[in-house]
């Protein structure tokens, strides 16, 4: 039995939510441990980013299929993005 069409999203949708998981998850985590070498001695980070890193980049990755509109998780990935890159700009 086929899926009904209206729950499925358009090739557009299902593109900016596999692209936003994979490349916009990867950015938020990256940028997020960037964020923590600045509170904390480097060694500590990548040690960090090694189990963590995975872990929050796969959560980010299922978070960007939850959502309907996938233009509006790149909107967010990049918004949490831009706040961590302030954060270490000013500090």
């Amino acid at each position: 039995m086929p899926a009904n069409k209206k729950h499925l999203s358009s090739p557009f949708q299902r593109f900016a939510k596999i692209t936003a998981g994979f490349i916009g998850g990867y950015i938020v985590t990256q940028v997020f441990h960037m964020f923590l070498v600045v509170f904390w001695n480097a060694p500590n980070t990548l040690i960090t980013i090694r189990y963590a890193g995975i872990i929050l980049w796969t959560v980010l990755l299922v978070v960007a299929f939850l959502g309907k509109n996938g233009l509006k998780i790149w909107a967010i990935y990049l918004l949490i993005s831009l706040v961590f890159l302030s954060l270490i700009y000013f500090k």
